[in-house]
């Protein structure tokens, strides 16, 4: 009798337990994901948002950007409106277009939309995450957080890897020209 009362009492508390943390992350759209996580499962149901392979830009200091792919889970769109890291004082959504036969990088007006069960391409020579006066290096296999705020109110957080890349002869320094470059 009481080993049968224990069960009973033992399987109650792993329905609860369970249902708690389901009510909790499909509640919360906060979510923390490191690149292997995120790698290891990039079409996760368990919150709202998430990005598969996200990395940044090698830099020694000044400017740099972020990229991956952003993944709506959710049957809404999710517009990210601004980003924040502690690897920098100032982080901007930002575009490139073509203006006067050259390509420049500009804020993204109204941020990044990302369609229900859609995603959004973070790329060199398209939208990126800016992320600008880098007080110090960030080299290859660096970690760096990143906080995006959703309209709406809301955050997504994920870690991005240090990764040196060459491609697409974009410049993320102050009055960089980008003509010509290669998308």
């Amino acid at each position: 009798m009481f080993s049968r009362v224990m069960l009973v009492v033992l399987s109650l508390g792993a329905v609860t337990a369970t249902a708690a943390c389901g009510s909790e992350e499909a509640s919360s759209v906060s979510a923390a994901a490191s690149p292997a996580a995120v790698a290891a499962s990039p079409s996760s149901t368990s919150a709202p948002l998430s990005i598969t392979d996200p990395w940044v830009k090698t830099a020694k200091k000044g400017m740099t950007a972020a990229f991956g792919t952003l993944v709506n889970n959710s049957d809404s769109d999710i517009t990210v409106i601004a980003g924040s890291t502690p690897a920098a004082p100032k982080v901007e959504l930002h575009e490139v277009v073509e203006s006067e036969g050259k390509m420049v990088m500009r804020p993204k007006e109204g941020g990044f939309v990302v369609p229900a069960h859609g995603s959004h391409v973070l790329q060199p020579g398209g939208d990126h995450i800016m992320v600008m006066d880098v007080p110090s290096e960030i080299k290859p296999g660096s970690e760096v957080p990143f906080t995006l705020e959703l309209q709406g109110g809301g955050t997504y957080t994920f870690t991005a890897l240090g990764k040196d890349f060459a491609g697409a002869k974009e410049n993320y320094q102050p009055g960089a020209d980008m003509g010509g470059m290669d998308e």
